[in-house]
């Protein structure tokens, strides 16, 4: 097979998305020595990184090039919204074109167009997002449940979803595959590194995840206050992530409820810093409104955390009885959670020891294969058709 693959988000910044194209694409090159990939840095008509060319993934192996397509955003974009005659050629003539960041191209003749299915939030929770952000995500999503030849589904949630929304597209064609933590069992024991941001191990509690209304941060704060007003000792909460949208004012939030100095906001940090964190906090907090799958949770239950976690959406299915979990619309939920959490040490230590047993169903490996049997059954079927309007 070659391979045509979109590492468009894999540069600098990368967050959800960006971190399940680097992995996939890591796990597929490892195992697989028969087939060719073509990389694609720009990629899609709805995102564009001006740095694509230089940060994103690059390899240098016989069996993998980098096409570049266009010079300049309008050019790459207007060429893969529908793609010229000469398309498939200038792309390297892929038998697969796969698709990670919610655009969906159209136009491709002979290669089978393979789209990883993240979420539908946007349409289940549009009240998390921007209007921009929901154009985009329906659009791509819409248009892959009309041109799409496989999906792959990083939940069973995600792809229930999705046949739900889109009840014309077939069931047989989308597949889901779970994802994997990229700091399970082969980074070295994260407890031997150097503390980061001043923060003692087992003396603080931790959140990751972008900042933004769908991750339920300002209910999170406000569980913390009331706990600490109620509770000793007191730890600080460290929120990990990079800004997103419509959490602007949060500093003056947290100063409302009078925790402004007992909190930590990291901004984006290195996987090294991250690794610790997860590592030697004392619980992990996720109270997440909505995931189509959850991966700082894996990634927190792969480095031995205890977890508190929403109850909702694709959770438990990632979390088992790993966790303690919570109904995310109730901050005294949090509350008693990190009460049982800090007055039973043997809940905890349950907790963690749980955590690494549910993390071990987990890997990119597997992921990575069953990815690549969705490239075999895609090419040994006749390319999808749009459905009749």
């Amino acid at each position: 097979m070659r391979i045509g693959f979109d590492v468009s988000q894999t540069g600098a910044s990368k967050a959800g998305c960006g971190y399940v194209a680097y992995s996939l694409i890591e796990a597929l090159l490892e195992q697989n020595t028969a087939d060719d990939f073509i990389l694609y840095p720009y990629f899609g008509s709805t995102y564009w990184d001006p740095n694509a060319k230089n940060n994103t993934y690059y390899v240098k192996r016989p069996d993998v090039a980098r096409k570049i397509v266009g010079s300049a955003c309008h050019e790459s974009m207007a060429f893969w919204r529908r793609l010229p005659p000469d398309g498939e050629e200038r792309l390297g003539r892929p038998d697969i074109v796969h698709s990670n960041n919610f655009s969906c191209p159209r136009g491709l003749k002979r290669a089978r167009l393979v789209y990883t299915l993240h979420d539908l939030g946007f349409l289940e929770s549009p009240e998390y997002t921007t209007e921009l952000n929901r154009w985009v995500c329906f659009n791509g999503v819409f248009e892959a449940s009309l041109y799409a030849d496989a999906i792959v589904a990083v939940s069973n949630y995600s792809r229930q979803k999705f046949l739900e929304f889109f009840p014309h597209y077939p069931a047989d064609r989308i597949q889901t595959a779970h994802l994997g933590s990229r700091f399970a069992y082969k980074n070295g024991p994260a407890s031997d590194r150097p503390p980061v941001f001043g923060l003692y191990p087992e003396q603080f509690w931790l959140s990751v995840g972008t900042l933004e209304p769908r991750k339920n941060i300002r209910s999170l704060l406000e569980a913390y206050a009331i706990y600490t007003r109620e509770s000793r000792p007191s730890y600080p909460l460290v929120l990990c992530g990079g800004e997103g949208w419509m959490e602007e004012g949060l500093d003056d939030y947290m100063d409302s409820l009078g925790i402004g100095s007992k909190v930590i906001l990291t901004g984006y940090t290195t996987d090294e810093q991250l690794a610790w964190l997860y590592h030697n906090c004392f619980a992990f907090l996720y109270p997440s409104f909505y995931e189509g799958f959850g991966l700082p949770v894996l990634e927190a239950m792969s480095l031995g955390a205890a977890v508190v976690s929403s109850n909702v959406t694709s959770l438990p299915e990632v979390a088992g009885d790993a966790a303690l979990y919570v109904n995310p619309n109730r901050i005294g939920d949090i509350v008693r959670a990190m009460t049982r959490l800090g007055e039973d040490p043997d809940v905890r230590k349950r907790l963690k020891s749980a955590a690494l047993d549910q993390a071990h169903q987990f890997s990119w490996e597997n992921f990575a294969l069953e990815v690549r049997e969705v490239y075999k059954k895609a090419l040994d079927r006749k390319k999808y058709r749009e459905p009749e309007r």
